[in-house]
């Protein structure tokens, strides 16, 4: 029987045709031009000013800390149910990373936690849109403005996603996205910073290229990082952000259909389809078990699996990263929503290439796995 992958990018449409352009004029570093047109196809897209690609959505994040002046004692406030790279930024800088549960609804941060956790030394938040549906950006933007924090969005899973109709990525003072290719837009690796503030574009435009001098390249003030996106890269992206509306429109469906089979498992729990700021764009198709089912979400992976049916678990909380224990970081910190969803939620195919012959299969065997 035929696997059906986690992930599968569709690659059907000028992905071939701006490679070999690539390819023919010799463009194929970061100085080619389809990397300026990527970024600010990308940029107008999200309602920003300024894109700056690099090579992947990590890099953006270590680069958006530094860019803003994050360093040595400063507290950044985040979602603990996310991708350790959001983490990992803060750590290197020498600043620390100060954690808030998930809402066990929506999965996103619960904003209402924010302010308790607000100290003198709180430099920034770091606001995480998660799996399908953004954070309420309202209350983040209300307490920036009243104890003036910096905002850092991560938007990775959310291109082609609003909050109250204005786009996800529109709101960091430095918003990032990644082009990993279970993205709703693909460059194979890549990431983009996006903000509306000249003087902070041009200082990610030198961080990610090694902070060489304007006047007298081989000379350098401070580090930087290779993070160069090149142009085959960005021919890529350029390919796939043509067709980004379609994307969001086979995620949804994707979405539809998945909650259409499963609706009559009471043993889990389905993402919300919508909220009163959103409607879910499924970047991921998400579930989490019920208490009372005797498995965890491991199990129902490994089942899964046995039926070439591919799965992954959900984040494990920053509150629970050995790496970050051992720094003596979350002491006593207890984040029970984001334990549970570590434990109890996993999520299915969700590619943009699975069909619906799949997503039935998909939906059948879990149903069997479960009943």
């Amino acid at each position: 029987m035929n696997s059906i992958p986690v992930n599968e990018p569709l690659l059907d449409g000028n992905e071939q045709k701006y490679l070999a352009e690539c390819i023919e004029t010799g463009w194929i570093s970061s100085e080619g031009p389809f990397v300026n047109r990527f970024e600010s196809q990308f940029a107008a897209r999200v309602d920003r000013k300024y894109g700056i690609a690099v090579s992947n959505g990590s890099g953006a994040l270590d680069i958006a800390i530094v860019a803003l002046g994050i360093g040595r004692g400063d507290e950044v406030i985040l979602p603990t149910f996310t991708i350790i790279s959001c983490a990992a930024a803060i750590v290197r800088a020498g600043a620390i990373p100060v954690v808030v549960d998930a809402d066990p609804v929506t999965w996103n941060m619960d904003v209402s936690q924010i302010e308790a956790k607000i100290t003198p030394r709180t430099k920034a938040i770091m606001a995480v849109h998660i799996y399908g549906l953004p954070v309420e950006m309202d209350e983040i933007s209300r307490l920036a403005d009243k104890y003036g924090l910096l905002v850092i969005e991560d938007a990775a899973e959310m291109l082609g996603q609003t909050y109250k109709s204005r786009p996800c990525g529109s709101f960091g003072d430095l918003s990032t996205f990644s082009f990993y290719p279970n993205k709703h837009v693909t460059t194979g690796e890549g990431g983009i910073l996006v903000t509306d503030d000249p003087h902070l574009a041009e200082r990610c435009r030198s961080l990610r290229n090694l902070c060489f001098e304007p006047h007298q390249r081989f000379v350098h003030q401070e580090l930087g990082w290779n993070l160069r996106m090149s142009n085959l890269h960005a021919a890529l992206g350029v390919a796939q952000l043509e067709r980004l509306d379609e994307f969001v429109a086979r995620k949804r469906n994707m979405g539809r259909l998945y909650t259409q089979l499963l609706a009559d498992l009471t043993q889990i729990e389905l993402p919300l389809s919508t909220t009163d700021y959103a409607q879910n764009i499924y970047w991921v198709y998400g579930i989490v078990l019920k208490d009372e089912v005797p498995f965890d979400a491991k199990a129902v992976s490994a089942k899964l699996a046995a039926a070439n049916i591919g799965s992954r678990p959900f984040f494990w909380g920053m509150h629970e990263q050995p790496v970050l224990l051992k720094m003596g970081l979350f002491e006593g910190v207890s984040c029970p929503v984001a334990t549970r969803l570590a434990r109890r939620g996993f999520y299915i195919p969700s590619g943009l290439a699975l069909t619906e012959a799949q997503i039935d299969r998909v939906g059948t065997v879990l149903k069997e796995i479960l009943k």
